[in-house]
Formats: C-alpha cells, sequence, structure tokens
C-alpha cells in the first residue's frame, strides 16, 4: 500500500513537472522571441531617431556656413585651434544639441574627416576614428560602430556648400547601445511580468489539471488502467454471454464476441444502433430499457434479451444490453413437451383399455359371453381412444397422433372439442417432430385460447393435416371472434398479441413468429388465410402452415398395411 501510495505520488509529480517543463519552456521561447523582437525594434527607432537628427544638423543654414570656412583647409591639434574649435558656434551648437536630445555625441568635420567639433576637446581637430570615405562622397549612412565613446548606433549625413551640392563634411550622431539596452530591459521587465503571471496561471492550471485528472481516473494509474481494461475486455469476452453498449447518443460502444455471434452483427463500435442490424424485437428492448428478460428470435436462435440504463453518480452513461442463447434450451423444452404429450395420451389409452378390460372381464364372469362378445366387436371398430378423436386413423405417424391426442384432452378441459378436418390425411412419419409440434402446438393452442374466449356457443377446433410428398400442410381454424382488422398485420410481428402477459416469462407475441420463422427456415411459410368467417361453423380465423422436407414417405407401407 506503501509503494503504490508512492507511486501514485511519483507519477502525479512527474505529469505535474512535466506541465511545468512545457509552459516554463514554452514562456521562455516567448519571452526570447519578444526579447529579440524588441531589441531590433528599439535599434531601429533609435537609427531612425539618429538619421533624422544628422539630417536636421547638415541641413542647416548655419552649419553649412560654418563647415564651409574649414573646406580644404589642413588643420593641426594646435592649442590655437583647439581653443579657436572648442569655443566656435559649430560647437555650441553640437553641445546644445547633445544635451537637448541626449544623444551620445554630435560629431561634425570637414571635407578631410577632420573633427569640428567632439564631447571630448582633446579629440577636436583629429581625423575621425571610422572611415568617412563613404560620406564625404555623398551617401547617407547608419551603422551599428564602436568609436572613442563606445558602442554606438550612429547615422552620417554629408554637409554641402551652401550654394551647390559639393560635398565639404559630414555630421555624425550617435546615441549609445547603453540607452538601447535601457529601454530594452524595461520592456523586457514589463514583459516578465507578464510571463511570470502567465507561468503563475500555468502552474495552478496544471496542479488543477492534475487533481482533475485524478479524480477522472479514481484515483488509477495508466498501469493500472490499462490492466483494468484487460481485464474487463478478457472478462467480457470470454462469458458465454453477449453484452452490447450503447451511450446516452445512441452509438455503440461495445459489442463482445458472444453478442455478435447471437445478434449477427459485427463489432459495429461507434455507429448508431439502429444500423447494426439489429432486429426491431431487440431495438424495442433496448429502448424500453426495463431490464425485464425478453424472448427474441433472431436468425434460427431463440434468445432471451434484456436491457438497463446505466448511470453513475446521478449521470446517465447509456444502456447496456444482455443476451443470452435459449435455443438449445427451447429446443430441450419442445422435445420434453412432446414427451410429456406422448406420456399423457399413453396415459389415457391405458386408462381408457382398463375400464374397457374391467367391464369386459364383469361381463365374463357373470356369464353374458354374447354380451362380451359384442362389446370385443365394437371395440376392435372403434380404435385406440374409442370416438374420442374421430379421423386420427387417418394420420399414420404414431407420434402426431399422441400429440393431437393429448391437445384434445387438454382441448376437452378448457371446455372446447378438437376435431380432425375430413381432408386429413398422413400416411408417413415425421423427421422433424420438433419443428412440426412447435408449429402445430403453437397454432392449436392459440385455436383453443381463441374458441374458448369466443362469443359462439360451438367451442371447436378443427385441425386437418395433408402430407403431400416430404411436405405436410398443416390447417387448423377454430369458432372463436377472429382476427381484429386492425390486427391482421401484426399476427406475425414478434412481441405483438391480443393477449395480457401477466405471469409469462419473456412476455407474448412470440409463438406465431417462432412458427413463421420455423417455416420459413425449411422452405415454407405460415399465413393467416383467413381473420374470421361470420356465420359459418368455425367463424373465428383459419390458419394454414406449409412445412417441407417433415415427413418420410411410406405411402405404399401404409396402402399394404390398410
Amino acid at each position: 500500500m506503501v509503494r503504490r501510495l508512492r507511486v501514485d505520488v511519483r507519477l502525479a509529480t512527474q505529469v505535474l513537472v512535466l506541465q511545468l517543463a512545457v509552459v516554463t519552456f514554452t514562456l521562455g521561447i516567448a519571452g526570447g522571441l519578444l526579447a529579440y523582437l524588441s531589441h531590433e525594434r528599439l535599434a531601429a527607432q533609435y537609427e531612425n531617431q539618429s538619421l533624422d537628427t544628422a539630417r536636421a544638423i547638415a541641413f542647416a543654414p548655419a552649419v553649412r556656413a560654418n563647415v564651409a570656412r574649414y573646406e580644404n583647409v589642413a588643420l593641426t591639434p594646435s592649442p590655437a585651434v583647439i581653443d579657436e574649435l572648442a569655443n566656435g558656434p559649430l560647437q555650441k551648437l553640437a553641445n546644445e544639441i547633445q544635451q537637448r536630445t541626449g544623444v551620445l555625441f554630435v560629431v561634425i568635420t570637414n571635407n578631410a574627416g577632420i573633427r569640428l567639433t567632439h564631447p571630448n576637446r582633446n579629440e577636436l581637430a583629429q581625423h575621425v576614428s571610422t572611415d568617412p570615405s563613404e560620406v564625404l562622397v555623398g551617401r547617407e549612412q547608419v551603422m551599428r560602430q564602436s568609436g572613442t565613446l563606445g558602442p554606438s548606433v550612429r547615422a552620417k549625413v554629408p554637409v554641402l556648400a551652401p550654394d551647390s551640392d559639393r560635398v565639404i563634411g559630414e555630421v555624425s550622431i550617435g546615441i549609445s547601445t547603453a540607452a538601447v539596452h535601457r529601454q530594452l530591459w524595461s520592456d523586457v521587465r514589463a514583459a516578465a511580468v507578464l510571463v511570470g503571471a502567465a507561468l503563475s496561471i500555468g502552474v495552478v492550471g496544471s496542479v488543477l489539471l492534475a487533481r482533475r485528472w485524478r479524480g477522472l481516473t479514481m484515483g488509477l494509474q495508466p498501469s493500472e488502467m490499462a490492466e483494468l481494461i484487460r481485464g474487463q475486455a478478457a472478462v467480457l469476452h470470454g462469458i458465454d454471454e453477449g453484452v452490447l453498449a450503447v451511450d446516452t447518443a445512441g452509438q455503440t460502444t461495445f459489442v463482445n464476441d458472444e453478442a455478435c455471434r447471437l445478434l449477427g452483427v459485427g463489432n459495429e463500435s461507434g455507429r448508431p444502433v439502429d444500423e447494426i442490424g439489429l432486429t426491431p424485437r431487440v431495438l424495442e428492448v433496448l429502448e424500453s430499457a426495463d431490464a425485464t428478460p425478453v424472448i427474441a428470435n433472431v436468425g434460427d436462435r431463440i434468445l432471451v434479451v434484456s436491457a438497463r440504463h446505466v448511470a453513475r453518480e446521478g449521470r446517465d452513461l447509456g444502456t447496456v444490453l444482455v443476451v443470452r442463447d435459449r435455443t438449445d434450451v427451447e429446443s430441450l423444452t419442445h422435445q420434453l413437451d412432446a414427451v410429456r404429450l406422448m406420456s399423457t395420451a399413453l396415459r389415457a389409452q391405458r386408462h381408457e383399455f382398463d375400464n374397457r378390460l374391467h367391464l369386459l372381464n364383469g361381463l365374463l364372469h357373470s356369464g353374458r359371453t354374447g354380451e362380451a362378445a359384442q362389446y370385443v366387436e365394437e371395440l376392435l371398430g372403434s380404435g385406440p381412444l374409442g370416438s374420442a378423436l374421430p379421423g386420427i386413423d387417418d394420420i399414420r405417424d404414431p407420434f402426431l397422433q399422441a400429440f393431437l391426442a393429448a391437445k384434445a384432452a387438454s382441448a376437452r378441459e378448457a371446455g372446447v372439442s378438437l376435431t380432425i378436418g375430413p381432408n386429413t390425411w398422413v400416411p408417413g412419419r415425421l423427421t422433424l417432430p420438433v419443428d412440426v409440434t412447435t408449429v402445430l402446438g403453437n397454432l392449436v393452442d392459440n385455436a383453443i385460447d381463441a374458441a374458448r374466449t369466443g362469443a359462439a356457443d360451438a367451442k371447436t377446433v378443427e385441425v386437418e393435416l395433408l402430407q403431400d410428398g416430404s411436405t405436410l400442410h398443416i390447417t387448423v381454424a377454430d369458432s372463436g371472434d377472429g382476427v381484429a382488422p386492425d390486427f391482421v398485420d401484426d399476427v406475425f410481428v414478434e412481441g405483438r398479441s391480443t393477449k395480457p402477459d401477466s405471469g409469462i416469462p419473456g412476455g407474448r407475441g412470440i409463438g406465431m413468429a417462432l412458427s413463421r420463422q420455423i417455416s420459413r427456415a425449411l422452405g415454407g411459410d405460415v399465413r393467416l388465410s383467413s381473420p374470421g368467417s361470420p356465420g359459418a361453423v368455425l367463424c373465428g380465423a383459419e390458419f394454414i402452415a406449409r412445412l417441407p422436407g417433415v415427413m418420410a414417405e411410406e405411402e405404399a407401407q401404409w396402402v399394404a398395411q390398410s
């Protein structure tokens, strides 16, 4: 625990130091660039100032007239010459300009480059320290040079004769670079205040960002987050349940491998959930998100799907859909139902046979052999269940016989009479009993329920089966109230039902959709042939199913045994 705390502090410190280093480096670069640009700006400003001052002096008539006096005059640095120049009008003018403008020097020379003015008396009547040749041929110069008074920004302007354009000397104005530096440092100090303020803001922002980051990551370090993500991914991709996550905007954020397999979609992260190929039933469950498990048919699979909203700290994060495969369970359930129905039918037959044998035994014990013989003859002509289900002998397959006999018994308990239609003829045996009983069972159960709740006095359901090669045709009609006109188009829509779903796991509206799905998977179909026929004996709905490939043809054997 202590080691983890130290690692956390170190990482937070590293992030903070890195942010501060980036901010400091950025501000340092910006400050250096600002200082350089300020220096160049100030230097150019002082160059222009010195040039303007030099031009003003050089063009002054008094200066031109006084400089003309020393044109082509050989001056020597004698005390008399120095006194003359030091007390002359040019030096007085230079001193006054220097005092007023604060320039480093004002130097005026004749056409030989001999100083006529200079701040230092000892430099009068001396040749200038820098080359004056360019200026003495009439060209102005602006430069940064170092002379007897130190480095300076200076401008040199030729002095013309009063009556012509002949160059008779030069005026050199210099501004010390120290003045430039003083102004630069003044600007830099002002900028430093701004940089310091920006750096302080950056430090505060970095600290707040580090705290915010720790809050968003719940105190986890990057390595811990990476390990957590890897672990969660391994768990979500390794479980036997499908998981699909959607954010609040309806975008898919996660789909594990099992969800892709069960829902028949790809790894569509980032796409709108209604565009990845989910069935309407699954989309409806996802939109409702009430956490109630619902059965849905997807392809050839029967799934249990549930969805719920996910929130943290009062903030809605989206919806998670959980998908479980119940195909095998439903298949086993249908097989178990079929076995149960056969068992029920066999028990009914045994009970029927017991009653008949007891009656026969009583007749024989009482010596009434004639009546016993007559009773046996009646039994031989009545079939295994007597007249309980007329027409069942036209169905050869024992599985179908037991199934329909059990359904007839169940119908009798509900007060409904189940009959076999006159056109029934099934000489073969079933090859896909589970699929057939699923389709037939759903149709018969719905018909029994419709007849039981219908307004007609006669509660009747008629089942007609006809084999055509390997195809089985099924017709189921009832005496119920029929299908309402506004529900005709929704009969086979998954999740739509006219019955309440209270107490039904997964809700109602599954059977008809499943029956059609199974039929179409076999190459057939289930359809509503009549929503109702008022006035007829079977005034309710009539459904027709066609199931190819579910029968084995044994017509020859049936005829031979008949």
